[in-house]
């Protein structure tokens, strides 16, 4: 479940540090004090994406982290360790800064954008202001019904098998349509591989060819060079190195005269040293160099020839070998290709696959769309829709599509003996809403995340059936952490616990403050939220008797 929350920066908050309890929790407060804005910053934490308006006026970055507790021996702890994120608890921390720039870090080591949404899927299900409106896209209804049967992984595997189904047939037709064009490209093909193989180019091996080629080609030089040096020292007509020793003797001698000489006697031996060092050096590699015309010639000749096919494929020769590669994988494709018989069989197999996991996807979907109907069905009876009937239907398609057999929709009928028609068409926006969360409500409880968020989701309800939700959010609790957002007295009653959240002036600008109400708060709270410019003492009344007290 959410710990805590810190936030730093981020749109008119400037520094929060919240500590979240179990149960179902309530955040209020009048309209802009910036209640969901609460809900957004667990939101970036949790991987969405963001942009530079959320980093508050004035401030260089905004920063928030977000504190889960972890059980040891949870899969979530197997993910982390997987992933090689350090396994002890499970804090997440995003920095977004007021250039754009975004950074994401996972218990203290750095992650990626993509890493922090997958870890924020498994903690935890935020549903948005709006999502009762995206009930009425076939996509959103689809996600819903793999979502509460728990096929997810299921749905994106069917994808991947259609897509690989689909990209055979295409090859199989283009096979049969251009079968004299792929032989004239293979064709071309294998004559360039053949090129490259005789070519034998290796990378090693044209490193040393350049090499040697350089040395031979400048042999003469090297070997007259390394020849005057050898007579300066030691062969000439008049070689140094006698006169040297001659020298280092002497100075050595007279040390014994006088000592102030021996830092010069000693550093003169040590030359000596280097010469003579210099001289046995010069010796070896002047009677290992040779003049070679005809290894030269056939180092020029190896050299000319990975040049021009270098030229010929507009790459470095050394990436050839990389062009080699990716001929040999295109000759591949064509070989394939010129046999429609070996493509018809490898696209059989993969319809096959493709079918088998979608079958097993329509069989989830099936069992899911009837508990889901039967329990959407019920909770629409206590929420002022008695005798409505709510129903997925399930609609074969032809061939089937990359979202599996069937197509997915939601009907509905919100009064006794009305038919079935499509959400869309016949909900108003009180039922749509009502419908909504009870569908968001039914649905999450069948997920594995153990803390749900509700953001203003009872917009267009209220009265009886506002209570109604409320119980249905606190019953939730009890088993999973719930936070909700929400301007009705009659939800913000049920909750275990409840914040209120409110807007001041700090410094000339707008900052959130949060509130934890004990028991006399709730009351002033609710109170408030029951409406009226003054609250009264029969107000008050009301709201303890709201909150049992």
């Amino acid at each position: 479940m959410l710990l805590s929350l810190t936030i730093r920066d981020f749109v008119i908050v400037d520094r929060l540090e919240l500590e979240f309890e179990p149960g179902f929790g309530a955040l209020t407060g009048e309209t802009g004090a910036g209640k969901s804005i609460l809900v957004d910053a667990l939101s970036l934490a949790l991987g969405e994406r963001a942009d530079t308006a959320v980093v508050r006026s004035g401030a260089a970055r905004a920063d928030i982290s977000a504190e889960f507790s972890l059980a040891a021996d949870s899969a979530l702890s197997g993910w982390l360790a997987a992933n090689d994120f350090p396994a002890d608890g499970c804090l997440l921390r995003r920095v977004i800064d007021a250039n754009g720039k975004s950074r994401a870090w996972i218990n203290g080591t750095p992650a990626t954008l993509a890493q922090l949404r997958e870890i924020g899927e498994r903690l935890c299900d935020i549903h948005g202001q709006h999502a009762h409106h995206a009930l009425l896209r076939a996509d959103a209804q689809r996600r819903l019904l793999d979502a509460h049967a728990g096929v997810e992984a299921l749905a994106r595997d069917v994808a991947k098998r259609h897509a690989a189904w689909r990209k055979l047939v295409a090859a199989r037709a283009a096979a049969e349509r251009d079968v004299a064009a792929s032989a004239r490209e293979r064709e071309l093909i294998e004559w360039q591989l053949k090129e490259l193989s005789t070519l034998g180019f290796d990378a090693l091996e044209w490193q040393e060819t350049e090499a040697e080629q350089r040395r031979l080609a400048h042999a003469a030089s090297l070997l007259e060079a390394s020849s005057a040096a050898l007579a300066a020292l030691e062969e000439g007509e008049l070689p140094v190195l006698p006169l040297l020793q001659q020298a280092s003797s002497r100075l050595t001698e007279l040390t014994a005269v006088d000592a102030n000489l021996g830092e010069a006697a000693e550093l003169f031996e040590g030359a000596l040293i280097q010469l003579d060092e210099a001289v046995l050096a010069l010796r070896r590699y002047r009677d290992k160099l040779e003049l070679d015309p005809a290894r030269l010639a056939e180092l020029d000749a190896r050299i000319d020839a990975v040049t021009q096919l270098s030229r010929k494929h507009r790459v470095p020769p050394e990436e050839l070998p990389a062009v080699q590669a990716r001929l040999q994988a295109r000759l591949a494709e064509l070989t394939l290709a010129a046999d429609p018989a070996l493509l018809a069989e490898r696209e059989q197999e993969a319809e096959t696959a493709y079918l088998a996991a979608a079958q097993e996807l329509s069989a989830a979907r099936k069992a899911a769309a009837e508990r889901l109907s039967k329990a959407v069905t019920e909770a629409m009876q206590t929420l002022a829709m008695a005798g409505g009937r709510f129903e997925i239907a399930l609609t074969p398609l032809a061939e089937g599509d990359a979202h599996g057999l069937e197509a997915v929709e939601f009907f509905v009928s919100t009064n006794a003996g009305q038919p079935l028609r499509p959400l869309a068409k016949v909900a108003s926006g009180g039922e749509l809403s009502r419908i909504g969360l009870a569908l968001q409500v039914i649905a999450s409880q069948s997920h594995v995340v153990e803390t749900l968020i509700f953001d203003e989701v009872d917009v267009g309800i209220g009265g009886r059936v506002a209570e109604i939700v409320g119980r249905m959010l606190r019953r939730l609790g009890s088993s999973r952490q719930v936070l909700c957002v929400t301007h009705l007295p009659q939800v913000a009653a049920c909750a275990h616990w409840q914040w209120s959240i409110a807007k001041e002036n700090r410094a000339g600008q707008a900052a959130s403050r949060v509130t934890v109400l004990d028991d006399a708060g709730r009351v002033e709270e609710i109170a408030r939220m029951l409406g009226g410019v003054s609250i009264t003492e029969t107000t008050r009344q009301h709201a303890r008797e709201m909150l049992g007290l």
